[in-house]
């Protein structure tokens, strides 16, 4: 890393991560600590802002690094922490330093190198090395650190030279579908015409994917870096970035960069001295999910109705205001500025045979280290799970993940040697999709997780077609009265024959691809459906109807705090007697057995025979 980008100025930095997610954490009241302290002290420091490494159980952070001393890292910062934290580093005593990251240092501390810890070492931060490390506001950092060098490369080349290099680096979309992005541009390159679009897609809708915020908010520059070089590719003089409004941080640094890229010399007019001129338009989407399917993106830049239509033809072929159109996810545009930089060789040498390069996962749920992890493809989901993100919560075992979003599918636990790659996911019904993981633990139910996703889905429909508008909600009414305790054995045959028909008929992805979650929780949870419907019981104590409250006369002490914490008064008793449930009145809120200082009060699965279970509605609506 050059000496510029890793000190400053000054020969003292502090790197404070200003991204979606550690802002959230806290991260602008830790930056505002830091300018006060350091005003305060009178000290000559560069405060830099970064992006997010992806290492969000740490988050907030902030790093250190000043001449002659090792660069330090520091978790879960807190505001009153700061001057104590600053004083610690320049006394050279890291005793509360989480990491540190080069090996400058000699002397002994008992602190953990950042290069030598599991979440980091298994990782190949191929494409997201510079996210946390450079400022993204600043086009100097990206050049320094050899931006826009693969931009260069492209307009002194041939397009053809350009398409054939993906073809040997054998670069798959990273949007979910893994098509080879060099037969897409080739596709795109020989239509006739003078008029050409290219579309970045950051719309990422999916519950619990972030990794093209992540990219947009740390290294926004090597988004449009891969966008311009897809444009000079295909022939093409206008592109866009299409992003969730959603994610206005995100579109806030992407519309900066494509500002100084334009003051630089990288856009507009004359690139580079090349003659090829080519802008950019960043366009803030409406936020319907569906917006992320290609034809439904270019709907609504058209300023229509973002509705999905028919396919073939292919937008490369007539997209955008009819015209050859070329949409890649951003990850995808971002792999392509890297192999360009560095060479397809070194992208081709990770991987798989038939997937080549890396590919970034964002693991939320029941793990230890929740984070944007960048692996080789084809890694094992055990590895990534267990070595990387850390394993299950102390107390509790992984039951399955959900791969790919509300449209993937649920692979358990059994299977986690799988490795992750296009097809082997396929085989076992799951989707690599984005990249979303959603790890579930013993305590969920997998019937209810299948009614949420589907809930997401019915709720996200276009409604233009009738296998997805009415095949969405169909299959969630009938998961909704499984988990209600009122479903039959007639219904998993129901839900299937739905499933079927929606895969041939719907319009688009998003509606063929919506029953995975309950054809995959079928296939290797069908014995929960079975205890749903024929013995009215929830295993993992979940669905609240399918649950009932019992009082252990051997820990009730009879002091009645139950009774006056329960909203609908269903507890009764005398002071110093065993506290008696009204089931007929419960409404399976729980508040009981949380608030009981003797544990005495207990969440049993299945229904009370001829009980009337009230339970609240779902906001699908």
């Amino acid at each position: 890393m050059p000496e510029e980008i890793v000190y400053g100025k000054t020969g003292f930095r502090i790197r404070v991560p200003m991204a979606s997610c550690t802002i959230a954490a806290g991260a602008n009241e830790v930056l505002q600590s830091i300018q006060a302290c350091l005003e305060s002290k009178n000290l000559d420091v560069e405060i830099v802002p970064v992006g997010c490494m992806g290492l969000d159980f740490i988050d907030p952070w902030i790093e250190l690094t000043k001449k002659g001393y090792p660069s330090v890292i520091y978790a879960n910062v807190t505001p009153d922490m700061i001057d104590q934290i600053i004083l610690e580093y320049l006394d050279r005593d890291y005793s509360s330093a989480f990491a540190f990251r080069y090996e400058n240092d000699t002397d002994e501390n008992p602190i953990q190198k950042l290069d030598e810890m599991e979440v980091w070492n298994n990782q190949v931060r191929w494409l997201s090395g510079k996210c946390g490390i450079i400022n993204p506001d600043s086009i100097d950092e990206y050049v320094t650190v050899g931006g826009y060098q693969g931009l260069k490369k492209c307009l002194k080349q041939d397009p053809d030279e350009t398409i054939e290099e993906l073809k040997k680096a054998n670069l798959r979309g990273r949007g979910g579908a893994g098509f080879p992005t060099y037969i897409k541009w080739n596709i795109c390159k020989q239509q006739p015409g003078e008029v050409k679009y290219v579309i970045a897609n950051c719309d990422e809708g999916d519950p619990g994917a972030f990794m093209n915020r992540l990219l947009a908010e740390s290294d926004p520059h090597r988004i449009l870096e891969g966008l311009i070089i897809a444009g000079h590719t295909i022939g093409a003089n206008k592109g866009f970035v299409f992003v969730r409004a959603e994610k206005p941080l995100a579109a806030k640094r992407l519309l900066k960069a494509a500002e100084d890229a334009r003051e630089k010399g990288f856009l507009g007019g004359n690139i580079m001295g090349s003659g090829y001129c080519f802008d950019i338009e960043v366009f803030l989407s409406a936020g319907a999910f569906v917006c992320g399917e290609e034809t439904a993106m270019i709907a609504a830049i058209q300023g229509e109705r973002a509705n999905p239509i028919q396919r073939p033809p292919f937008p490369a072929v007539k997209g955008l205001w009819d015209m050859p159109t070329i949409i890649n996810n951003v990850e995808t545009l971002a792999h392509v500025a890297t192999i360009m930089t560095e060479g397809w060789e070194k992208f081709a040498a990770l991987g798989t045979e038939k997937s080549k390069g890396t590919k970034m996962y964002c693991v939320t749920g029941a793990v230890q280290r929740t984070g944007a992890y960048e692996v080789p493809v084809g890694t094992p989901i055990k590895k990534l799970l267990y070595d990387i993100a850390g394993g299950p919560p102390e107390g509790k075992s992984i039951k399955a993940v959900q791969l790919g979003g509300p449209s993937g599918g649920c692979v358990p636990a059994d299977m986690f040697d799988l490795p992750m790659d296009y097809d082997s996911l396929q085989s076992a019904g799951a989707i690599m999709g984005s990249g979303g993981m959603v790890v579930l633990d013993n305590t969920n139910c997998m019937v209810d997780m299948a009614r949420f996703f589907l809930s997401f889905t019915a709720a996200e429909s276009c409604g233009k077609c009738s296998a997805g508008r009415i095949g969405t909600r169909l299959m969630y009414e009938t998961l909704k009265r499984i988990t209600n305790g009122e479903g039959k054995i007639d219904d998993i045959e129901l839900l299937e024959e739905i499933s079927d028909v929606m895969q041939k008929a719907c319009l688009c992805a998003l509606g063929r691809t919506a029953s995975n979650p309950v054809l995959t929780t079928f296939r290797y949870f069908k014995q929960e459906y079975f205890d749903h419907i024929n013995n009215k019981k929830c295993e993992a104590l979940v669905c609240k109807a399918l649950l009932n409250y019992h009082v252990d006369s051997n820990k009730c002490k009879g002091c009645l705090v139950c009774a006056k914490s329960c909203p609908v008064e269903a507890i009764s008793g005398q002071k110093g007697t065993t506290a008696k449930i009204d089931l007929s009145k419960c409404i399976k809120c729980g508040t009981c057995a949380e608030i009981c200082p003797f544990d005495a009060i207990q969440k049993l699965p299945g229904r009370v025979p001829d009980e009337s279970v009230k339970v609240e509605e779902d906001c699908c609506k």
